[in-house]
């Protein structure tokens, strides 16, 4: 016999969980208009304040859209709008754990050489062509340091696109945008921008000859260069806050 104490659930949650199930059963679909208040108060035999906070909650995972004098209508999903409401949760991991920068660093490496793999693989000429336009395009924004760091960006979801995967895309994006969010002293280091450059170029010219190794060879260089800039930086940063705290700056 089971001895865990019996846990009593929230209406909230109970409602909450019901609207889930008719959603995933496909009674409610995207775009669809949720019952009123009222009717989901009777439907379920709860009051008011468990009806709205199983909303909110919904609402807060992004399954549900919720404008002020209006039904709620169930969420037309959506992969990018999906990242950027787990972008907060990450920027607080990232700020409240030394390892999760680490994990991500890593995790972006395993990424990027998959990424870069399967391009060198399927790229087509008008691929080839995107990348070069994108290389370009950082190269005119050298001293503009925001758009440099946009059009990096660019140009890794350019190498994820080839692999005609959406989520691939817009993590490449959300990989680098949390690290500059985070970060952004990270990603200002003079003299960087033009050596991001030359290994970008040597991204395309691997993609473009459909060498493999050579390309996944270069994306581990490029990055793992990137993470030691990043240890360096953090520690002079760390050394500039002791030394201030120490009063001797």
């Amino acid at each position: 016999m089971s001895t865990q104490p019996i846990i009593r659930r929230k209406l909230a949650d109970e409602v909450r969980d019901r609207l889930l199930a008719l959603i995933r059963g496909g009674e409610l679909r995207p775009g669809d208009r949720l019952p009123s208040e009222r009717d989901l108060m009777e439907r379920f035999g709860v009051g008011r304040p468990a009806v709205r906070e199983a909303l909110q909650s919904l609402g807060s995972a992004g399954l549900i859209e919720i404008n002020h004098g209006e039904r709620a209508r169930i969420a037309v999903p959506d992969t990018r709008g999906m990242f950027e409401r787990i972008g907060d949760t990450m920027l607080h991991l990232l700020q409240t754990s030394p390892k999760t920068l680490e994990d991500l660093k890593t995790a972006r490496i395993w990424f990027e050489v998959g990424m870069v793999r399967a391009a060198a693989q399927n790229a087509s000429l008008a691929d080839v062509e995107t990348l070069e336009l994108a290389v370009e395009r950082q190269r005119a924004v050298l001293e503009d340091t925001a758009e440099f760091v946009r059009a990096d960006m660019a140009f890794h979801a350019a190498i994820a696109a080839i692999s005609g995967n959406m989520v691939c895309v817009v993590l490449s994006e959300a990989m680098l945008d949390w690290l500059f969010q985070f970060r952004r002293d990270l990603l200002r280091l003079p003299g960087s921008e033009l050596i991001t450059l030359v290994e970008h170029q040597r991204l395309v010219a691997a993609i473009r000859a459909h060498d493999v190794a050579e390309a996944e060879q270069a994306m581990m260089m490029h990055l793992t260069r990137a993470n030691e800039r990043y240890r360096i930086i953090e520690e002079a940063m760390a050394t500039r806050a002791l030394t201030t705290a120490d009063g001797t700056s």
